[in-house]
């Protein structure tokens, strides 16, 4: 028979010669090749549907894969607010014991400006050494002696800026200018999620009031909102509004996000490019699922009493940090990636700011985070999470070796050099990187400055800090801008 007759009455193939055939059906099989391919490197299920199964809505909060291999998956940063006197932590300085009050030629600045000279005050606590790396800690920290050998501390700090609000903006996004994102929210949006259920990103504060500069320390900046902190109540319960209104079923609530989602996908399949409509409708989804699982997330009603005592929440005065603390590891069990607890709230002596009375003062904060800041790391230690998760200690910089008065022994503010600590991670434990002079008031050895700070925790989460970017404005963003270096020789 002639083919073109077959061909014109729809055989042979529908019209497709056996060659033409062989070339589309061999395609074919590379793109089940592909497919497969995709599917295993998990493309394909970042590539999420929509209720109605055909639209792709890409949820801003969606895992994505890191640059480098992850030694963490979590940081808690445990923010001193006020700034710690280094000296009288960690910072071992014997060669101030007899100097108290003498006059020495030290260029300082602080809030009262610069100054050639000043009054030693000597510190008011005495150190011992602990762990088998002989490190020597404070009187002020007996509990966390005992985890020395798990942290690596920094001693040679520097800050751009020795004012609280810049300062506090400085270590938070790298900026001393609000309007940037956050190192929270900068991971939210690099990593996304491993639990929907819980926010990536939380922040828990003092019970006496916030930092200065506000939710500015915890927002998303020019990110969409997705990405900001969610924070959490140091009394009560941690999230409001977590129960739905009286009378009102979860499959009452499903129905109504349901049609709701249906028109917002449907606006949204026009504005593909716009990531805050994306942002706000995947937080209706995320409410939705809080409330259903976060009250189990920050119940602590079912630990053990001795895991409780660990923390200190059978004492008053460590009872709300401690709780704090034991939320945090809660959290990182459940999947949250980043969690900023504040110890100190408002101005004066409700935080680390020790002006007046340093002994006071520092007695107070001290007393209040010792114990719980060791039973978190030896907690998370014994359930095998301290090798995931990256603990960060420290302030918005440091305190002067100097008096700021006439009289008493409250320093001033020092961003010249001061000590802050890292644990846990893939962080080598029992060590001390850089140092200050003799009187613990500039760095002068292996400076350590913000911008590589982010880089070492950036890089432990498995980000190359230099490819974390975000267009914005016209130009790529990065949090460590183009500056930082990662801290190699802490890294085991």
């Amino acid at each position: 028979m002639d083919k073109r007759k077959v061909r014109k009455r729809g055989g042979n193939f529908c019209g497709r010669t056996r060659r033409e055939f062989l070339w589309q059906a061999g395609g074919g099989f590379t793109g089940v090749a592909l497919a497969a391919a995709l599917g295993d490197d998990g493309f394909l299920q970042r590539q999420t549907l929509a209720a109605d199964g055909l639209t792709p809505f890409r949820n801003p909060l969606r895992p994505r894969p890191s640059h480098l291999p992850a030694r963490a998956k979590s940081v808690i940063f445990l923010f001193m607010y006020g700034g710690p006197s280094q000296i009288d932590t960690f910072d071992y300085k014997p060669a101030m014991k007899g100097m108290d009050n003498k006059t020495v030629q030290v260029k300082t600045f602080g809030r009262a400006g610069h100054r050639q000279s000043g009054r030693i005050v000597e510190p008011r606590w005495n150190f011992k050494q602990y762990g088998e790396c002989g490190k020597w800690v404070s009187d002020l920290f007996p509990h966390l002696g005992t985890c020395v050998d798990d942290i690596a501390f920094l001693h040679s700090m520097t800050a751009d800026s020795p004012i609280h609000g810049s300062a506090m903006l400085m270590m938070n996004s790298g900026r001393i200018l609000s309007g940037s994102p956050c190192m929270g929210s900068w991971i939210n949006y690099g990593l996304g999620t491993v639990n929907e259920n819980l926010p990536g990103f939380v922040v828990m504060l003092d019970p006496r009031g916030g930092p200065i500069s506000g939710a500015k320390n915890w927002s998303s900046g020019y990110m969409p909102a997705t990405y900001q902190a969610t924070v959490m109540r140091s009394r009560g319960k941690p999230i409001l509004d977590l129960a739905p209104p009286e009378g009102v079923s979860p499959e009452m609530q499903r129905e109504v996000l349901d049609s709701l989602g249906a028109y917002n996908r449907e606006h949204y399949r026009a504005r593909r490019d716009n990531s805050d409509l994306a942002a706000r409708i995947a937080s209706y989804e995320l409410a939705f699922r809080m409330q259903r699982h976060a009250p189990e997330a920050v119940d602590h009603s079912r630990e053990d009493p001795r895991t409780l005592a660990l923390y200190g929440m059978d004492r008053k005065e460590t009872e709300v940090f401690g709780r704090q603390c034991l939320l945090a590891r809660r959290l990182v069990e459940r999947g949250v990636r980043f969690i900023q607890i504040y110890s100190g709230g408002n101005h004066g002596d409700a935080n680390w700011d020790a002006h007046g009375d340093l002994k006071s003062n520092h007695d107070l904060h001290a007393l209040e985070t010792d114990k719980p800041i060791a039973g978190l790391l030896k907690d998370l230690k014994q359930r095998g999470l301290l090798e995931e998760t990256l603990v960060v200690w420290g302030g918005e910089f440091g305190r002067q070796p100097t008096a700021e008065y006439e009289k008493g022994t409250g320093r001033d503010h020092n961003a010249y050099g001061f000590t802050m600590w890292m644990a846990g991670g893939g962080v080598r434990g029992g060590v001390t990187h850089g140092a200050t002079d003799e009187f613990g008031f500039q760095a002068v050895e292996d400076r350590v400055s913000i911008h590589d700070l982010h880089a070492t925790i950036l890089n432990q989460l498995g980000f190359d800090h230099e490819r974390l970017t975000y267009r914005y404005s016209g130009r790529d963003f990065r949090l460590t801008d183009v500056h930082g270096r990662v801290l190699q020789e802490l890294l085991a």
